[in-house]
């Protein structure tokens, strides 16, 4: 799908639900594999966001990342964990904060 037919979808649903859905994100194939790495299930830590579903909390990542962890270290100390997973818990974080929808196009 062209990124303008992406962006127009949203602007049409926004009028139909009468709220801005916030900033639209065309994801590189490259952010999309890392955000599928993420994901919210509710029969996992009530719908919070995990890494692959392991019960690996996505803040968990980013409170070791913001306490001075290098990754290595973070690594080392959880081998269930995988760099994608760092690099998935931080686009994941950016997103959040800047109110990003995130269409996956076909």
């Amino acid at each position: 799908m062209p990124k303008y037919q992406a962006i127009y979808r949203v602007k049409v649903l926004e009028k139909i639900l009468n709220f801005t859905l916030g900033t639209i994100c065309i994801m590189e194939k490259s952010e999309d594999l890392l955000l599928n790495r993420i994901t919210s299930l509710p029969e996992i830590l009530n719908g919070k966001p995990t890494i692959r579903g392991i019960r690996f909390l996505v803040s968990d990542v980013l409170e070791m990342l913001a306490s001075g962890m290098k990754d290595e270290e973070i690594l080392e100390q959880h081998p269930v964990l995988q760099q994608e997973d760092i690099q998935a818990s931080l686009l994941y974080a950016s997103l959040k904060m800047r109110n990003t929808v995130v269409i996956h196009a076909a």
